[in-house]
Protein backbone atom coordinates (compact mmCIF):
# COMPACT_ATOMS: atom_id res chain seq x y z
CA UNK A 1 0.00 0.00 0.00
CA UNK A 2 2.67 1.95 0.77
CA UNK A 3 4.32 1.59 -2.59
CA UNK A 4 1.02 2.72 -4.27
CA UNK A 5 0.56 5.70 -2.18
CA UNK A 6 4.06 6.71 -2.97
CA UNK A 7 3.54 6.34 -6.74
CA UNK A 8 0.53 7.73 -6.57
CA UNK A 9 1.79 11.12 -4.74
CA UNK A 10 4.26 11.02 -7.44
CA UNK A 11 2.49 10.78 -10.47
CA UNK A 12 0.23 13.29 -8.86
CA UNK A 13 3.25 15.81 -8.35
CA UNK A 14 4.31 15.34 -11.99
CA UNK A 15 0.36 16.42 -13.20
CA UNK A 16 0.34 19.10 -11.16
CA UNK A 17 4.06 20.29 -12.50
CA UNK A 18 3.25 19.70 -16.12
CA UNK A 19 -0.27 21.47 -15.60
CA UNK A 20 1.64 24.85 -14.35
CA UNK A 21 4.50 24.90 -17.08
CA UNK A 22 1.70 24.59 -19.66
CA UNK A 23 -0.28 27.29 -17.89
CA UNK A 24 -3.67 27.39 -17.05
CA UNK A 25 -4.88 28.92 -19.81
CA UNK A 26 -3.00 27.17 -22.32
CA UNK A 27 0.31 28.33 -24.30
CA UNK A 28 1.18 30.71 -26.98
CA UNK A 29 4.06 29.38 -29.27
CA UNK A 30 5.98 33.05 -30.57
CA UNK A 31 8.37 33.05 -33.06
CA UNK A 32 10.49 36.17 -33.77
CA UNK A 33 13.82 37.36 -34.24
CA UNK A 34 16.66 37.07 -31.55
CA UNK A 35 15.84 39.03 -27.83
CA UNK A 36 13.06 41.55 -29.75
CA UNK A 37 11.15 42.16 -26.31
CA UNK A 38 11.96 42.60 -22.77
CA UNK A 39 12.34 39.05 -21.32
CA UNK A 40 10.04 40.64 -18.47
CA UNK A 41 7.27 41.39 -20.56
CA UNK A 42 7.03 37.44 -21.28
CA UNK A 43 7.06 37.07 -17.49
CA UNK A 44 4.21 39.47 -16.96
CA UNK A 45 2.44 38.45 -19.38
CA UNK A 46 1.99 34.97 -17.87
CA UNK A 47 1.50 35.94 -14.34
CA UNK A 48 -1.18 38.34 -15.89
CA UNK A 49 -3.38 35.84 -18.45
CA UNK A 50 -2.14 32.67 -16.99
CA UNK A 51 -1.01 31.94 -20.90
CA UNK A 52 2.71 30.78 -21.00
CA UNK A 53 4.76 31.94 -23.64
CA UNK A 54 6.90 29.18 -25.40
CA UNK A 55 9.45 31.44 -27.43
CA UNK A 56 11.67 30.59 -30.32
CA UNK A 57 13.73 32.43 -32.78
CA UNK A 58 15.01 32.73 -36.00
CA UNK A 59 18.01 35.05 -37.57
CA UNK A 60 16.25 36.11 -41.31
CA UNK A 61 13.04 36.34 -42.48
CA UNK A 62 14.21 34.15 -45.10
CA UNK A 63 14.88 31.46 -42.51
CA UNK A 64 11.88 32.30 -40.25
CA UNK A 65 9.57 31.19 -43.78
CA UNK A 66 11.39 28.02 -44.97
CA UNK A 67 10.33 26.82 -41.38
CA UNK A 68 6.55 28.05 -41.86
CA UNK A 69 6.64 27.06 -45.93
CA UNK A 70 7.84 23.41 -44.71
CA UNK A 71 5.88 22.79 -41.34
CA UNK A 72 8.68 21.99 -40.27
CA UNK A 73 6.99 22.89 -36.61
CA UNK A 74 3.62 25.25 -35.61
CA UNK A 75 3.92 28.24 -34.46
CA UNK A 76 0.88 30.63 -32.82
CA UNK A 77 2.19 34.56 -33.38
CA UNK A 78 5.25 35.66 -35.35
CA UNK A 79 7.12 39.02 -35.59
CA UNK A 80 8.82 39.66 -39.24
CA UNK A 81 9.93 41.59 -41.74
CA UNK A 82 7.17 44.04 -43.89
CA UNK A 83 8.61 42.29 -47.32
CA UNK A 84 8.06 38.64 -45.60
CA UNK A 85 4.78 39.91 -44.58
CA UNK A 86 3.66 40.42 -48.10
CA UNK A 87 4.99 36.90 -49.15
CA UNK A 88 3.16 35.43 -46.75
CA UNK A 89 -0.27 37.51 -47.93
CA UNK A 90 0.13 36.70 -51.00
CA UNK A 91 0.92 32.94 -50.52
CA UNK A 92 -2.18 32.74 -48.51
CA UNK A 93 -0.64 31.53 -45.16
CA UNK A 94 -1.93 33.64 -42.51
CA UNK A 95 -4.91 33.93 -40.40
CA UNK A 96 -7.31 36.70 -40.30
CA UNK A 97 -7.04 38.84 -36.85
CA UNK A 98 -10.07 39.70 -34.81
CA UNK A 99 -9.57 43.08 -33.95
CA UNK A 100 -12.21 42.64 -31.24
CA UNK A 101 -9.60 40.64 -29.53
CA UNK A 102 -7.16 43.26 -29.65
CA UNK A 103 -8.31 46.60 -28.91
CA UNK A 104 -5.52 48.12 -27.60
CA UNK A 105 -4.06 48.28 -31.65
CA UNK A 106 -5.60 51.51 -31.10
CA UNK A 107 -2.79 52.83 -29.89
CA UNK A 108 -0.53 52.14 -33.27
CA UNK A 109 -0.32 55.08 -34.90
CA UNK A 110 -2.24 56.17 -38.25
CA UNK A 111 0.88 57.11 -40.10
CA UNK A 112 2.24 53.40 -39.83
CA UNK A 113 -1.14 51.36 -39.79
CA UNK A 114 -1.43 53.28 -43.04
CA UNK A 115 2.25 52.67 -44.46
CA UNK A 116 1.57 48.45 -43.21
CA UNK A 117 -0.99 48.64 -45.98
CA UNK A 118 1.63 48.70 -48.91
CA UNK A 119 2.44 45.32 -47.84
CA UNK A 120 -1.41 43.99 -45.67
CA UNK A 121 -4.00 45.73 -47.54
CA UNK A 122 -6.63 46.51 -45.05
CA UNK A 123 -4.45 45.83 -42.23
CA UNK A 124 -6.04 42.06 -42.51
CA UNK A 125 -3.00 40.33 -40.75
CA UNK A 126 -0.74 41.96 -39.16
CA UNK A 127 -0.15 44.76 -36.75
CA UNK A 128 2.99 46.97 -36.49
CA UNK A 129 5.49 46.73 -33.76
CA UNK A 130 8.95 47.76 -34.65
CA UNK A 131 10.01 50.51 -36.63
CA UNK A 132 13.43 51.19 -38.08
CA UNK A 133 16.14 52.31 -40.41
CA UNK A 134 19.49 50.88 -41.64
CA UNK A 135 22.75 52.79 -41.52
CA UNK A 136 26.45 53.22 -40.33
CA UNK A 137 27.72 52.78 -36.87
CA UNK A 138 31.10 54.11 -36.50
CA UNK A 139 33.74 54.28 -33.59
CA UNK A 140 34.82 57.98 -34.14
CA UNK A 141 37.98 57.31 -32.55
CA UNK A 142 38.81 54.33 -35.59
CA UNK A 143 38.08 56.43 -38.03
CA UNK A 144 39.49 59.41 -37.34
CA UNK A 145 39.20 62.65 -39.69
CA UNK A 146 37.31 60.19 -42.38
CA UNK A 147 33.67 61.68 -42.51
CA UNK A 148 31.28 58.98 -42.93
CA UNK A 149 28.37 59.73 -44.44
CA UNK A 150 27.78 57.48 -47.61
CA UNK A 151 27.43 53.20 -48.44
CA UNK A 152 30.68 54.31 -50.70
CA UNK A 153 32.41 54.49 -47.18
CA UNK A 154 31.79 50.97 -46.78
CA UNK A 155 34.70 50.47 -50.00
CA UNK A 156 37.74 52.51 -47.99
CA UNK A 157 40.58 50.21 -47.35
CA UNK A 158 41.25 52.36 -44.74
CA UNK A 159 38.88 50.03 -42.68
CA UNK A 160 40.05 46.92 -44.16
CA UNK A 161 39.31 44.29 -41.50
CA UNK A 162 37.49 46.72 -39.20
CA UNK A 163 34.24 46.37 -40.57
CA UNK A 164 30.65 44.67 -40.32
CA UNK A 165 28.85 43.76 -42.92
CA UNK A 166 24.89 42.30 -42.66
CA UNK A 167 24.72 38.51 -42.83
CA UNK A 168 21.62 38.82 -44.82
CA UNK A 169 20.77 38.45 -49.14
CA UNK A 170 18.72 41.49 -48.88
CA UNK A 171 20.08 43.52 -46.24
CA UNK A 172 23.82 43.36 -48.13
CA UNK A 173 22.50 43.73 -52.00
CA UNK A 174 20.48 46.94 -50.40
CA UNK A 175 23.38 48.43 -49.34
CA UNK A 176 25.43 47.53 -52.57
CA UNK A 177 22.34 48.93 -54.68
CA UNK A 178 21.97 52.14 -53.16
CA UNK A 179 25.52 52.86 -53.54
CA UNK A 180 25.42 52.65 -56.92
CA UNK A 181 21.96 54.83 -57.46
CA UNK A 182 19.84 51.60 -57.70
CA UNK A 183 16.40 51.02 -56.39
CA UNK A 184 17.35 48.48 -53.22
CA UNK A 185 14.10 46.07 -54.81
CA UNK A 186 15.94 46.11 -58.10
CA UNK A 187 14.92 43.42 -61.02
CA UNK A 188 17.48 44.67 -62.94
CA UNK A 189 19.66 41.42 -63.56
CA UNK A 190 22.54 44.01 -64.50
CA UNK A 191 22.03 45.90 -61.54
CA UNK A 192 22.11 42.96 -59.23
CA UNK A 193 25.53 41.35 -60.60
CA UNK A 194 26.95 44.63 -60.29
CA UNK A 195 26.03 45.07 -57.01
CA UNK A 196 26.98 41.22 -56.86
CA UNK A 197 30.54 42.23 -58.04
CA UNK A 198 30.82 45.37 -55.55
CA UNK A 199 30.28 42.89 -52.24
CA UNK A 200 32.69 40.58 -53.65
CA UNK A 201 35.48 43.16 -54.21
CA UNK A 202 34.34 44.27 -50.48
CA UNK A 203 34.79 41.54 -48.99
CA UNK A 204 38.25 41.38 -48.22
CA UNK A 205 37.98 44.43 -46.31
CA UNK A 206 34.95 42.95 -44.39
CA UNK A 207 35.81 41.50 -40.73
CA UNK A 208 32.65 39.54 -40.49
CA UNK A 209 28.97 39.25 -41.96
CA UNK A 210 27.29 39.47 -38.97
CA UNK A 211 23.45 40.64 -37.44
CA UNK A 212 22.50 40.41 -34.36
CA UNK A 213 26.56 39.96 -33.24
CA UNK A 214 27.38 43.32 -35.10
CA UNK A 215 26.64 45.77 -32.37
CA UNK A 216 28.91 43.83 -29.54
CA UNK A 217 31.41 44.11 -32.41
CA UNK A 218 31.41 47.73 -32.32
CA UNK A 219 30.75 48.16 -28.66
CA UNK A 220 34.36 46.10 -27.80
CA UNK A 221 36.19 47.72 -30.63
CA UNK A 222 36.56 44.64 -32.54
CA UNK A 223 35.10 47.08 -35.73
CA UNK A 224 35.68 50.59 -36.67
CA UNK A 225 32.53 50.66 -38.76
CA UNK A 226 29.47 48.30 -38.77
CA UNK A 227 25.93 48.07 -40.36
CA UNK A 228 23.16 48.31 -38.03
CA UNK A 229 19.73 49.58 -37.69
CA UNK A 230 18.92 52.26 -35.40
CA UNK A 231 17.73 50.18 -32.85
CA UNK A 232 21.15 49.06 -31.77
CA UNK A 233 22.74 52.86 -31.83
CA UNK A 234 21.19 53.53 -28.23
CA UNK A 235 22.51 50.15 -26.81
CA UNK A 236 25.91 51.07 -28.82
CA UNK A 237 26.03 54.37 -27.33
CA UNK A 238 25.47 53.38 -23.67
CA UNK A 239 28.54 51.31 -23.52
CA UNK A 240 30.84 52.97 -26.05
CA UNK A 241 30.95 56.82 -26.03
CA UNK A 242 32.96 56.90 -28.95
CA UNK A 243 30.29 55.71 -31.58
CA UNK A 244 27.91 57.49 -33.46
CA UNK A 245 24.99 56.51 -35.76
CA UNK A 246 24.04 58.23 -39.43
CA UNK A 247 22.01 56.99 -42.15
CA UNK A 248 23.84 57.58 -45.61
CA UNK A 249 22.75 60.36 -47.71
CA UNK A 250 22.12 57.84 -50.99
CA UNK A 251 18.92 56.94 -48.63
CA UNK A 252 18.67 53.29 -46.96
CA UNK A 253 16.57 50.46 -45.35
CA UNK A 254 13.20 51.69 -43.84
CA UNK A 255 11.48 48.71 -42.48
CA UNK A 256 8.35 47.88 -40.65
CA UNK A 257 8.08 44.90 -38.30
CA UNK A 258 4.55 43.52 -37.08
CA UNK A 259 2.93 40.76 -35.62
CA UNK A 260 0.85 38.56 -37.21
CA UNK A 261 -0.93 34.69 -37.05
CA UNK A 262 -0.18 31.55 -39.44
CA UNK A 263 -3.18 30.32 -41.22
CA UNK A 264 -2.50 26.87 -39.24
CA UNK A 265 -1.94 28.06 -35.70
CA UNK A 266 -3.81 25.88 -32.81
CA UNK A 267 -3.65 28.87 -29.84
CA UNK A 268 -5.08 31.75 -32.23
CA UNK A 269 -7.44 33.22 -29.49
CA UNK A 270 -3.64 33.26 -27.09
CA UNK A 271 -1.96 34.71 -30.08
CA UNK A 272 -4.35 37.39 -30.34
CA UNK A 273 -3.85 38.27 -26.62
CA UNK A 274 -0.19 38.16 -26.63
CA UNK A 275 -0.55 40.80 -29.66
CA UNK A 276 -3.10 43.07 -27.90
CA UNK A 277 -0.87 42.86 -24.57
CA UNK A 278 2.15 44.41 -26.51
CA UNK A 279 -0.23 46.79 -28.06
CA UNK A 280 -0.88 48.23 -24.55
CA UNK A 281 1.06 51.78 -23.76
CA UNK A 282 2.85 50.37 -21.00
CA UNK A 283 4.20 47.26 -22.50
CA UNK A 284 5.07 48.96 -25.52
CA UNK A 285 7.85 51.87 -23.37
CA UNK A 286 9.13 48.73 -21.65
CA UNK A 287 10.15 47.52 -25.01
CA UNK A 288 11.18 50.53 -26.13
CA UNK A 289 13.37 51.21 -23.10
CA UNK A 290 14.57 47.60 -24.18
CA UNK A 291 15.09 48.23 -27.77
CA UNK A 292 15.51 51.39 -28.26
CA UNK A 293 13.52 51.15 -31.75
CA UNK A 294 11.45 53.69 -33.18
CA UNK A 295 8.43 52.78 -31.51
CA UNK A 296 4.94 52.99 -33.44
CA UNK A 297 2.79 53.23 -30.44
CA UNK A 298 1.54 56.84 -30.29
CA UNK A 299 0.60 55.53 -26.96
CA UNK A 300 4.08 54.52 -25.95
CA UNK A 301 5.35 57.61 -26.84
CA UNK A 302 3.81 59.83 -24.24
CA UNK A 303 5.54 58.16 -21.50
CA UNK A 304 9.41 58.38 -23.70
CA UNK A 305 11.63 61.16 -22.67
CA UNK A 306 12.46 63.67 -24.36
CA UNK A 307 15.44 63.52 -25.27
CA UNK A 308 14.82 60.30 -27.34
CA UNK A 309 12.42 61.55 -29.03
CA UNK A 310 13.99 64.64 -30.30
CA UNK A 311 17.11 62.38 -31.49
CA UNK A 312 16.48 61.72 -34.87
CA UNK A 313 18.78 58.32 -34.95
CA UNK A 314 15.80 56.85 -32.72
CA UNK A 315 12.86 58.72 -33.89
CA UNK A 316 14.01 60.18 -37.74
CA UNK A 317 12.52 62.86 -39.15
CA UNK A 318 9.61 62.39 -41.87
CA UNK A 319 12.08 64.26 -44.46
CA UNK A 320 15.07 61.59 -43.61
CA UNK A 321 12.27 58.29 -44.00
CA UNK A 322 11.14 59.57 -47.18
CA UNK A 323 14.68 58.86 -48.25
CA UNK A 324 14.35 55.37 -47.46
CA UNK A 325 12.73 52.39 -49.32
CA UNK A 326 11.04 49.59 -47.40
CA UNK A 327 12.09 45.95 -49.23
CA UNK A 328 9.15 44.58 -51.50
CA UNK A 329 8.58 40.83 -51.89
CA UNK A 330 10.27 40.03 -55.75
CA UNK A 331 9.16 36.99 -57.69
CA UNK A 332 11.00 33.77 -57.38
CA UNK A 333 12.90 33.99 -60.78
CA UNK A 334 14.65 37.34 -59.25
CA UNK A 335 14.98 36.23 -55.90
CA UNK A 336 16.77 33.17 -57.48
CA UNK A 337 19.22 35.37 -59.17
CA UNK A 338 19.80 36.96 -55.75
CA UNK A 339 20.20 33.94 -53.92
CA UNK A 340 23.08 32.67 -56.72
CA UNK A 341 24.68 36.06 -56.81
CA UNK A 342 24.79 35.79 -52.58
CA UNK A 343 26.25 32.38 -52.76
CA UNK A 344 29.05 33.74 -54.93
CA UNK A 345 29.87 36.41 -52.85
CA UNK A 346 30.11 34.26 -50.17
CA UNK A 347 31.91 32.05 -51.72
CA UNK A 348 34.65 33.90 -53.10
Amino acid sequence: MKKIFLSFITLFCCILLCSCRSGENGEVYVYCYGDYFDPMVAEEFEEETGIRVIQDYYDTAEEMYTVLENNATTYDCICTSDYMIEKLVNNDMLAELNYENIPEAKNIDDIYMKKSESFDPGNKYSIPYQVGILGIDYNTKMVGDIKIDSWEDLWNEEFADQMVMPDSVRDAFAISLKKNGATLNSEDEKEIKAAAKDLIAQKSMVYRYANDAARDLLVDGSAAVGVVWNGEYQYIKDLNEDCEFVVPKEGSEFFIDSWFIPKDAINKANAEAWINYLCRADVAYKNFEYLYYTTPNKAAKELIDEEYLEDEAIFPSEELVGKCESLKTLDNKTMDIYSMNWKKVKAE
